[in-house]
């Protein structure tokens, strides 16, 4: 049988996007359940994360796998010269599935191309973030019952966020959606996105800002300015603050929408955001383990 590789959220069809909620569903309602068993799981963490690896370490040991690996790559042979190539040739003889967050775009393709057992991207560089989309996905069902007709506003850094890049692939695959692009000039979302958007027929917006028109959202993915991926540190202290979402700015929005936000913050949601009922970044967090439990089983032919 084919491996089953997530490296790229264009990976899956429509169907399995839908088939993921259904598994997700499932593992919420019974997060135990022990398809793992036997099985080893190689997390490679080439780059810091707190969430996607400890929410994928979360969800393997729910599924009763194990766990092996590293967080930090100070403490693998990459400190020693070792290449990718060879350092996922090993492990593959070791693990019946690889977990692998890298700084490069396109070294989890590359580790796929590589690897006997299936690989999943736990985020490359500013590429790709599937089974972060995957959760920000069954967010936005769970929360607004329909994958359709939303009005999805994206706040922050496009230009660099794989989350972003990865969801409007995704959501574009539903009917009439339409995306509000927020970003100052040079963290616009890239063309190759927006070019995708119109070879679809789908409509999407750019503005510098949003206040005036927040109240026509149904789901407000707020991003951080990601400081790692400046090389020029002034660049990077002319954005950071760009936008902040307050409070008193969702006094009068839609009564369904939702804030989700992949995490960290830094200041780009403000804390008296976080008892409004609308704040669902959070549960947004935990709904990550069901999820991951859902592709795993899914990427294993557990269920």
């Amino acid at each position: 049988m084919k491996k089953k590789d997530l490296i790229s959220i264009t990976d899956y069809t429509k169907e399995e996007y839908l088939r993921i909620m259904e598994l997700a569903r499932e593992f919420e309602n019974e997060p135990n359940q022990d398809v793992l068993k036997g099985k080893v799981v190689a997390s490679l963490f080439f780059e810091p994360s707190t969430r996607t690896r400890l929410s994928f370490e979360t969800a393997i040991s729910r599924l009763g796998g194990r766990i092996v690996g590293f967080a930090d790559p100070d403490s693998s042979s990459a400190t020693k010269g070792e290449t990718l190539h060879d350092t996922i040739k090993m492990v593959s003889n070791y693990a019946d599935l690889i977990v692998m967050r890298h700084p490069l775009e396109g070294a989890a393709r590359y580790a796929a191309e590589v690897s006997s057992v299936p690989v999943l991207n736990a985020g490359d560089g500013a590429n790709q973030h599937p089974t972060q989309t995957l959760l920000d996905m069954y967010s936005i069902l769970k929360t607004q019952k329909t994958f359709d007709n939303l009005n999805i506003f994206m706040v922050g850094d496009l230009k660099y966020g794989r989350t972003v890049h990865s969801l409007l692939q995704a959501m574009s695959e539903f009917e009439n959606p339409i995306f509000n692009f927020i970003a100052p000039e040079v963290l616009r979302m890239p063309e190759t996105y927006k070019l995708h958007l119109k070879d679809k027929g789908i409509k999407y917006f750019e503005h510098e800002e949003f206040t005036d028109i927040i109240n026509e959202a149904d789901i407000i993915y707020m991003t951080r300015v990601q400081k790692e991926r400046f090389s020029d540190p002034i660049e990077y202290e002319k954005v950071k603050n760009i936008y902040i979402l307050q409070n008193s700015m969702l006094k009068n929005t839609k009564s369904n929408v939702r804030v989700l936000h992949p995490l960290p913050r830094v200041n780009e949601i403000s804390t008296d955001v976080d008892k409004n009922e609308k704040a669902y970044y959070f549960e947004q967090a935990r709904n990550g383990v069901f999820t991951r439990q859902a592709i795993i089983a899914h990427t294993m032919n557990l269920k």
